[in-house]
């Protein structure tokens, strides 16, 4: 009989299949994000007036910084997800890191990376 401060290993693979789908979608778009930032391909503005070529090459510069910012954050949440795999592993995902007592069920379908319960959440 599982421990109630852990949850089953069918629970846990169910888990870890959710993190995995999550994992692949993610790096799915990362990969979009840094094609996206990492395209210096020309936009067809060569024969354009110079003011506007201006224009168009700071709206350039701001996206692929906001590209930039995306895949770093893109970057974080796949590693925060890893890191729950690991978690997985060695039984100790889905325990609050403050409370000691197990995340719900609910909390873990939205947020598998997730290592505060509600209610330590709400004490920070």
């Amino acid at each position: 009989m599982a421990n109630k401060n852990t949850y089953t290993n069918k629970e846990l693979k169910e888990f870890k299949d959710l993190i995995l789908e999550k994992i692949k979608r993610a790096e799915e778009d990362l990969s979009l994000l840094k094609s996206a930032y990492a395209n210096d391909a020309d936009n067809g503005t060569e024969d354009t007036s110079p003011t506007f070529k201006a224009f168009e090459e700071g709206s350039t510069t701001l996206s692929k910084e906001e590209n930039m910012k995306l895949a770093m954050r893109q970057e974080k949440f796949i590693t925060n997800l890893k890191n729950a795999l690991i978690r997985i592993e060695n039984k100790s995902y889905g325990v609050c890191r403050v409370t000691g007592k197990l995340i719900s069920k609910e909390r873990l379908k939205l947020v598998p990376h997730a290592t505060l319960s509600i209610q330590a959440k709400k004490m920070q």
